[in-house]
């Protein structure tokens, strides 16, 4: 059994507990792999321990990874920023995008979506913590934002991602979380029908599924610790 085998099934077994004693089903929780900075190589053997969705933060990394992967059937999401001269290439080549905090991204997308491709799966980034470095539409703007987006062709709004602050203790941990869960909440009852939570990492995903996650972003706790250019 390889390292990455053993890491999953590790991930699944805590996911499996954290919805249990939420008293939520495992199957109402999706585990994206978080594949930044490792290889097809990392990727093809977590695809051969039964994981077929990847997160990718660097676009001119993530679609070289994806060419060399095609053969494989995967899903591929874009978990980091997107730039304007990038949008192209995220259109082209990614089945969902999480981090949507501008029109203006969002209408690229659209505009650039190859028409035998199915609509780009779409997440809001929302920042309900205030934090500096963090992107993401504050929570009040996030109505009108969300709408927007609902509204153009070619693209799916399918719900909510966000990455509070880091915190140790697990009670505040599910205070900022549900503060996000909120959000989600409010968008649906204004008629969006969102189904996407994006809620959760490696070290959290306990938390966030109590709070109400549908999927969890796990990349170092499947693959290891990164090492990041100079």
């Amino acid at each position: 059994m390889s390292t990455i085998q053993t890491r999953l099934l590790a991930v699944r077994a805590r996911i499996d507990a954290a919805c249990q004693a939420a008293n939520r089903s495992p199957q109402t929780v999706t585990l994206l792999a978080v594949s930044k900075t490792f290889g097809p190589d990392a990727v093809r053997e977590a695809y051969a321990a039964g994981q077929t969705a990847f997160g990718e933060n660097y676009i001119q990394e993530a679609v070289e990874k994806i060419a060399a992967l095609r053969d494989l059937p995967l899903q591929w999401h874009c978990i980091g920023p997107i730039q304007s001269n990038k949008t192209r290439l995220v259109a082209e080549n990614f089945d969902w995008v999480h981090t949507i905090d501008r029109l203006k991204i969002a209408q690229r997308l659209s505009e650039q979506r190859p028409a035998h491709l199915p609509p780009l799966q779409l997440c809001l980034q929302v920042n309900v913590d205030g934090g500096d470095n963090k992107s993401g539409v504050p929570p009040p703007e996030a109505l009108a934002l969300a709408k927007a987006v609902a509204a153009l062709p070619n693209v799916r709004l399918r719900g909510v991602m966000s990455i509070p602050e880091p915190t140790p203790d697990f009670v505040a941990c599910i205070a900022i979380l549900a503060s996000i869960r909120a959000v989600f909440d409010a968008l649906n009852a204004e008629g969006l029908a969102l189904d996407t939570l994006s809620i959760g990492m490696s070290a959290d995903l306990e938390a966030a599924i109590h709070a109400g996650s549908t999927m969890v972003r796990v990349g170092s706790a499947i693959f290891g610790g990164r090492s990041y250019p100079a």
